[in-house]
């Protein structure tokens, strides 16, 4: 026999029934499936060798040239003059690989290639057997709304979003409970089937199976036999400080499950922040108007205004135009990207008055008296 001791690898002895043999192979496609064992690569291996074996032993004719050392496996050739043209579609025609004539060769068929400066293109195509590469999860966008202060300090917020994660019901294989999937008949479970073109093997998913390795003869009543079900997932995720409205925060590794073992996508956090009742944001800066009186603008001051980090006093000097703006350093929101944090930008508005009483018209009367000409002749 071959190189590959399939009895072994199913754990029955040489004399072993069908039905011994696919009891073990369902026990042992259990224990190891890809799905039930996502990233495991021992894993997807000991269930690559599982069903090619079962695939074998549960074939009479198979089973039989197996047993004679007449199959041709891929794992190494038999005592019986390697390997067959016939084992290849015709592709090696050209040459003899009768006993005692020709080449004999009993390793790997991507030596052959590699012998002749072919390196990769053997059957596989230049792809590795087994079952398709795992696929990366889908990238998942949620909003979420944020007060000024939670965006400014940081906060953990709850996010709601809808996830493809395994079924429950079936744990992820796609079968109704108390049944597994079977391994595709086309593929021996690979996945992917070989076309003979000339000298080469091009590889292409499995047309029976779509590409999975195996059939699904009794489907999930929950998922319908795709393993996965979309499903609204509560979790809580933590928004970094000095985050601003429209901001995007990407949460690696946090989106969808990928599919055979492959990552999971991004989670991606928009931020909505509520507008403050007097501050505002310009990037890390944050702004403030604050109002003064004429005579607060004219003869200068000293004012209270609000920060961030509690209230600070802030100088006017005399002479103060309507519309100046104070740069109060490091009052600002954390920057995002780097360290440190912006400056609060304090703009003042002199204020003037709609409506006056008696006192306030006469004194502001007798101000008129004393201003300067007409501070317009320059535009005349």
């Amino acid at each position: 026999m071959n190189g590959k001791d399939y009895y072994k690898t199913l754990g029955v002895p040489k004399d072993a029934g069908k039905d011994d043999i696919k009891k073990a192979y369902r026990k042992l496609a259990h224990e190891y499936h890809p799905d039930k064992n996502p990233g495991n690569k021992a894993a997807e291996e000991k269930f690559k060798e599982i069903a090619e074996a079962y695939e074998v032993l549960s074939n009479d004719e198979k089973r039989s040239q197996y047993d004679s050392g007449r199959l041709f496996t891929g794992a190494g050739a038999g005592p019986q003059g390697g390997f067959r043209p016939e084992d290849f579609g015709g592709g090696f025609q050209g040459f003899d690989f009768g006993a005692g004539q020709g080449f004999e060769f009993s390793g790997d068929i991507g030596d052959i290639f590699n012998m002749f400066g072919m390196g990769g293109a053997g059957a596989g195509g230049g792809q590795p057997r087994g079952r398709r590469r795992g696929q990366r999860g889908n990238d998942v966008e949620v909003t979420v709304n944020m007060s000024f202060d939670d965006a400014l300090s940081g906060a953990e917020v709850p996010v709601t979003m809808n996830r493809t994660q395994a079924c429950e019901t079936c744990k992820g294989l796609g079968s109704a409970p108390g049944t597994l999937p079977e391994t595709c008949s086309n593929c021996g479970g690979r996945g992917t089937v070989t076309e003979s073109q000339g000298m080469f093997g091009l590889s292409r998913p499995c047309p029976v199976c779509g590409g999975r390795g195996t059939i699904i003869r009794n489907p999930c009543p929950t998922c319908h036999g795709v393993g996965t079900l979309r499903v609204p997932k509560k979790t809580k995720v933590r928004i970094p400080p000095g985050v601003s409205d429209g901001s995007r925060i990407r949460f690696k590794g946090k989106g969808e499950h990928g599919q055979g073992g492959g990552p999971a996508g991004d989670l991606y956090v928009l931020a909505k922040v509520e507008k403050h009742p007097f501050f505002g944001r310009k990037n890390s800066d944050i702004t403030l108007e604050v109002p003064l009186t004429f005579s607060e603008a004219a003869l200068g001051t000293s004012v209270e205004v609000p920060t961030t980090a509690g209230k600070v006093k802030l100088k006017i000097p005399a002479g103060t135009q309507s519309g100046r703006v104070f740069r109060m350093r490091g009052k600002g929101a954390p920057k995002l990207k780097g360290k440190g944090h912006g400056d609060m930008l304090v703009t003042v508005k002199v204020a003037v008055p709609q409506k006056l009483n008696k006192k306030e018209r006469e004194a502001i009367e007798g101000l008129a008296e004393v201003e300067p000409g007409d501070l317009r002749a320059h535009l005349k």
